[in-house]
């Protein structure tokens, strides 16, 4: 049979109620801070932010390869233009430019 009579002492056994107070109370307080409107927000805040922030590294990490890869197909690798590319593109752009200048003179007048 096990012994089942307590030994403590009324004041060890007072202490220890006062001991588990304190890390309930504690533990309540930290809950309360939890789940408390403010915080919740905050984190929200962070999260978003967060993402935001993970979101704008990789876009730039795009228009960055983006740009370089464009870069390289329109200069030697000593950084001379190419004229054999940049021409073509140059006239198509202007040819673009004024087709849609024509269009927009016609819409007018």
């Amino acid at each position: 049979m096990a012994d089942t009579s307590d030994t403590r002492t009324p004041a060890q056994i007072e202490a220890d109620i006062r001991a588990r107070r304190a890390v309930l109370a504690e533990t309540l307080d930290e809950i309360g801070v939890r789940v408390h409107p403010k915080t919740i927000v905050g984190d929200a805040k962070a999260k978003v932010v967060s993402n935001i922030d993970h979101t704008l590294g990789r876009a730039y990490v795009g228009v960055n390869r983006a740009v370089t890869d464009v870069k390289t197909k329109f200069t030697h690798d000593d950084g001379a233009p190419r004229l054999e590319r940049i021409v073509p593109v140059a006239l198509v752009a202007v040819g673009l430019v004024g087709l849609l200048a024509l269009g927009t003179r016609r819409r007018k007048g």
